[in-house]
């Protein structure tokens, strides 16, 4: 399962040169690619003077911007820019048949590894979740690691700071914060599908950094429910625990009874197991989602 991801992308390194490509094109647009590629004949079909949708491969798309694109300077107004609209959507074909764009969104699965940072032995998650807002996103990760959601969050990514606005601009009014709430994860990640990090922290005071590591895209098989935990290692550090230093020095405490703060810190949490995980009831708890923040008593 780990590796599902990167045998998709490989099955589809070695399919998408053949991959169909519709190209929505007018006549005298198709005209223009009949004068520059009259090898393709009636494909073009110039009896037809209204608008068509052609079939191209990828390797004939890429063949065919070149061309158009050397021969864009040695014409007219008119002409120019028929071909200039030839070239964009033609680029945008190709951009939308590859990476993300090669599977439909309602079949769509984003894959991600988070990993908390400083976290020795390491505490992570790989999770598949359908397309959502960034704001949502938050919520898989929370469910995900186990945090409950007590306190602020922010998504750093490309030195740009993402947030819910309704709960950052209440201590935080001189700082920028693109809004989370209504942009969805793919406005974000490179259309190409290819790997990308960004920061996810958690709890301004703790300071619970998280590396989130977009792997790609797959497809969701049939009869299988998401959001989904594919796998994981290791217990979600209590919340107000101090931080990565905090829960080192809780475990310490923890493992030694004779250590002064040993039944405080039993009496605080209870027992607990830092090497615990399940993968079944983590998937469950993301699917059950958070409850909304807007109606808890604060």
């Amino acid at each position: 399962m780990p590796n599902a991801v990167y045998d998709f992308v490989r099955r589809k390194t070695l399919t998408i040169m053949s991959k169909q490509i519709k190209l929505s094109l007018s006549f005298y647009e198709r005209k223009i690619l009949a004068d520059l590629w009259p090898e393709f004949g009636n494909r073009w079909d110039l009896k037809n003077t209204v608008g068509r949708t052609l079939t191209f491969t990828l390797d004939e798309l890429q063949q065919l911007l070149p061309t158009v694109n050397n021969e864009l300077g040695l014409h007219r107004a008119m002409r120019r820019n028929a071909m200039r609209h030839i070239i964009e959507v033609a680029t945008q074909a190709i951009e939308d048949s590859q990476g993300i764009g090669a599977i439909p969104v309602a079949e769509r699965l984003y894959q991600f590894r988070i990993l908390l940072k400083q976290s020795k032995p390491e505490i992570w998650r790989r999770i598949q979740v359908k397309r959502c807002t960034l704001d949502k996103l938050h919520e898989h990760i929370q469910t995900a690691m186990g945090w409950t959601n007590s306190h602020l969050h922010q998504f750093n990514i490309n030195s740009e700071r993402y947030g819910d606005p309704e709960l950052l601009d209440d201590g935080f009014e001189d700082d920028v914060f693109v809004d989370s709430t209504d942009l969805k994860i793919d406005q974000i990640l490179p259309k190409s599908g290819k790997r990308f990090r960004f920061e996810y922290e958690y709890d301004f005071g703790d300071s619970w950094r998280h590396e989130v590591l977009f792997e790609g895209c797959l497809k969701a098989a049939k009869g299988q429910r998401f959001p989904l935990c594919v796998e994981g290692e290791r217990a979600c550090p209590p919340e107000d625990v101090g931080g990565i230093r905090g829960y080192a020095r809780y475990l310490k405490v923890l493992r030694n009874s004779l250590q002064k703060d040993h039944q405080d810190m039993l009496d605080w949490r209870g027992p607990f197991d830092p090497d615990s995980f399940d993968g079944e009831k983590t998937s469950k708890r993301m699917r059950r989602g958070l409850p909304d923040w807007r109606q808890m008593d604060c």
